[in-house]
């Protein structure tokens, strides 16, 4: 193991360090995608409001459907799925049949909302207008999302560090931009989140942050691992890797040997220093 880049005492440090989060309140809840989501399905859900409260609830149904069949794509929602989840089900013949399947017939609709206790809900009024009800139901399916999310609160921290100290940067650079690097990375096309160039190096920085463990954590230590020493084989140039989060306690050994080999590896409490140290 190359030991050249940090110390043991320094890596058990960088642990030391890792933050519980990296959230703000934005992370939460993505209010504008929402209200996009609602609003591209809204005539719909206003539309199938008649039914709420009909006792002759197969009456209602049927009304609708030859009014407008399209109005019942939207039920998969009322049962926060989303098409696009190809979910498969049992149906009363002991079938496998996919869930949108149900909406081809009157017959089919009537089954899912009886089956799926949603004419229950209708008939007792425990909604009381299903746009609201919808807005809620997406509320809860964006919280899938915060994983993703997860890596774009880590890369607008780490923007904001850097906008705080001064130095000019580009986000997002291909790194076929330099034929130097080109030929070092070979088959390897890369993208960094963030290139900073002084008068001594350019520094190509990957960001991300790790809350909780898994194979992708080991995947990217490995890759980097790679991929850093031969960035920083190249003159004039600086692999940057700035990664944070207790997720990381579960990788602690593949972390360990990027540490080694990687001279620049920091987390969002030792990065300020770094990018004070590069000012020209």
């Amino acid at each position: 193991m190359n030991t050249a880049a940090h110390t043991e005492e320094q890596f058990n440090l960088f642990m030391s360090q890792l933050s519980e989060t990296n959230a703000t309140l934005s992370f939460w809840t993505d209010f504008d995608k929402i209200r996009k989501n609602v609003a591209s399905i809204e005539i719909k859900l206003n539309t199938l409001n008649y039914l709420i409260g009909k006792e002759d609830l197969r009456s209602a149904i049927t009304k609708l459907w030859n009014n407008d069949k399209r109005v019942f794509d939207v039920l998969l929602i009322l049962v926060a799925c989303r098409k696009r989840d190809k979910k498969m089900v049992i149906n009363d013949k002991a079938e496998f049949v996919l869930l949108e399947s149900y909406f081809e017939t009157l017959e089919g609709v009537i089954e899912y909302i009886e089956g799926t206790g949603l004419a229950q809900v209708f008939q007792d009024k425990n909604i009381k207008n299903l746009v609201d009800y919808v807005f809620g139901v997406e509320a809860g399916l964006d919280s899938n999302a915060r994983k993703n999310r997860s890596g774009d609160a880590m890369e607008d921290t780490v923007e904001l560090i850097i906008k705080n100290s001064g130095l000019q940067y580009r986000k997002e650079v291909v790194s076929n931009e330099w034929p130097e690097i080109t030929a070092a990375l070979g088959t390897d096309k890369k993208r960094f989140d963030f290139v900073i160039t002084t008068k001594a190096k350019t520094y190509l920085f990957e960001v991300n942050f790790y809350s909780g463990g898994g194979s992708k954590l080991n995947e990217t230590a490995r890759s980097f691992t790679e991929i850093g020493p031969r960035i920083n084989s190249v003159p004039g140039f600086e692999f940057v890797w700035v990664t944070d989060g207790k997720g990381w306690n579960s990788a602690k050994n593949k972390l360990q040997e990027a540490y080694y080999s990687i001279p620049c590896v920091y987390n969002l409490s030792t990065l300020r220093g770094f990018l004070d140290s590069i000012k020209d």
